[in-house]
C-alpha cells in the first residue's frame, strides 16, 4: 500500500471531512442568501451609525461607521463574486469560476487595509488634540443594535460556511467577527471618553485599526492559497486516502493531488490494482472508488488513474516529492 510518509490513517473517518451540502445547488443557494443577508445588515448599520455619529461627533463611532461603509462595498463585491463563482463550467472555463471567490477576498482585504490606514491617521490627529464628548446615549443604543444584528448574521454565516466551505463567505464572516469586537470596544470607549479623558476615543480607534489590519492579512493569506492551488489540509488528504484504500481490490495509491476552487474540490490520484485484472474490471474498481469519494465531496471533480501494482516501483518519482525526501512504499 502506497502512503505519504509521516501520515497516519487509522484514526480518520469520513465524518472528519468538512460538512458539505447534499448538492452543489444547495451550496449555491446558501451562498446567495448569505450575501443578501450581509448587504442588508451592513446597510442598516451604516444608516444607524451615521445618525449616531452626527449626534455625538465621536471618532470611535466614525471609525466603526467607516468600517460598516466598507462592509457594504465588500459585500457587494462578494455578491458579484459569488454569483460568478457558482456559474457552471463552460467551454472557456472548464474548471469552473470558483477562483472569483479568492479574487473577491483580495479585494475585500484592500478595502479593509485602506480603511485602517485612514483611521490611523485620523486617530493620531485626534489623539494630539482630544475633543471631549458631551453625550453617548445615541452611540450606545446604536452599538447595542449593531451587536445584536452582527450576532444574527454571524450565526447564519457560520451555518453557510459549515455547508459550503466558501472562501468568500469566510472572508465576509471574518469582517463581521471584527465588527462584533469593534462594537464592544466602541461601547467601552464611549463610556470612558465621556466620564474621563477624551483621548480614550482616539486610543480605542487606533486599537481597532490595528486589529482590522491583522484581520485583513488572514483574508489575503487564504485567498492566495486558493489562487495558488494549495493542497487540501493534511487531515482531509488522509481521509481521501482512507476512503480509496477501503476498497478490497485496491492494493495501493500514490500521487494524490488536491485543490479547492470556490465550492468545488478537485481530486486526482493513482490507484494500484492487481496485474491480472481486465481493463473492464479495473475501470469498475475506479468507478466504485470515485462513488465513495463523491459521497464525502459531492461538489468534487475526481480523476482516477489506474496502475498495475507491478509497475509502480519503476515509475519516476515526481520532482516535488523528491524535493521533500518522499518515496513510494508499496505493499502487496
Amino acid at each position: 500500500m502506497a502512503r505519504i510518509p509521516g501520515t497516519s490513517y487509522e484514526h480518520m473517518t469520513p465524518s472528519d471531512v468538512t460538512s458539505v451540502p447534499t448538492s452543489p445547488e444547495d451550496a449555491a443557494r446558501l451562498m446567495r442568501h448569505a450575501t443578501y443577508a450581509s448587504i442588508t445588515v451592513a446597510l442598516c448599520l451604516v444608516l444607524a451609525k451615521t445618525i449616531a455619529w452626527a449626534m455625538t461627533d465621536s471618532l470611535v463611532l466614525l471609525a466603526t461607521l467607516i468600517d460598516s461603509t466598507l462592509d457594504v462595498l465588500a459585500s457587494l463585491i462578494n455578491l458579484f463574486a459569488v454569483r460568478h463563482a457558482i456559474t457552471p463550467a463552460d467551454r472557456e472555463h472548464r474548471f469552473g469560476h470558483g477562483k472569483a471567490e479568492a479574487l473577491a477576498g483580495l479585494a475585500q482585504s484592500a478595502f479593509i487595509a485602506g480603511s485602517a490606514g485612514f483611521l490611523l491617521l485620523e486617530s493620531g490627529r485626534r489623539l494630539l488634540d482630544p475633543v471631549p464628548l458631551d453625550s453617548y446615549g445615541a452611540g450606545l443604543v446604536v452599538m447595542i443594535f449593531s451587536i445584536a444584528a452582527t450576532l444574527g448574521l454571524l450565526a447564519f454565516q457560520r451555518h453557510v460556511i459549515r455547508k459550503t466551505n466558501s472562501t468568500a463567505i469566510k472572508a465576509d464572516a471574518l469582517h463581521y467577527r471584527t465588527d462584533f469586537l469593534i462594537n464592544i470596544s466602541v461601547i467601552i470607549a464611549l463610556l470612558l471618553a465621556v466620564e474621563g479623558w477624551g483621548g480614550f476615543d482616539a486610543l480605542f480607534a487606533i486599537g481597532i485599526a490595528v486589529y482590522i489590519l491583522y484581520s485583513s492579512w488572514g483574508i489575503v493569506r487564504q485567498s492566495l492559497d486558493d489562487l495558488m492551488d494549495r493542497e487540501l489540509p493534511g487531515e482531509e488528504r488522509e481521509v481521501i486516502m482512507q476512503i480509496a484504500m477501503a476498497h478490497a481490490q485496491v492494493r495501493g495509491l500514490h500521487d494524490l493531488r488536491s485543490r479547492r476552487s470556490g465550492i468545488a474540490t478537485f481530486i486526482q490520484l493513482h490507484l494500484e490494482v492487481d496485474d491480472d485484472l481486465t481493463l473492464l474490471q479495473a475501470h469498475e474498481i475506479s468507478d466504485e472508488v470515485e462513488m465513495q469519494l463523491q459521497e464525502s465531496y459531492p461538489a468534487a471533480e475526481i480523476i482516477i488513474h489506474i496502475d498495475p501494482a507491478s509497475v509502480v516501483p519503476h515509475e519516476p518519482v515526481p520532482a516535488y516529492l523528491q524535493s521533500q525526501g518522499a518515496s513510494k512504499q508499496t505493499q502487496s
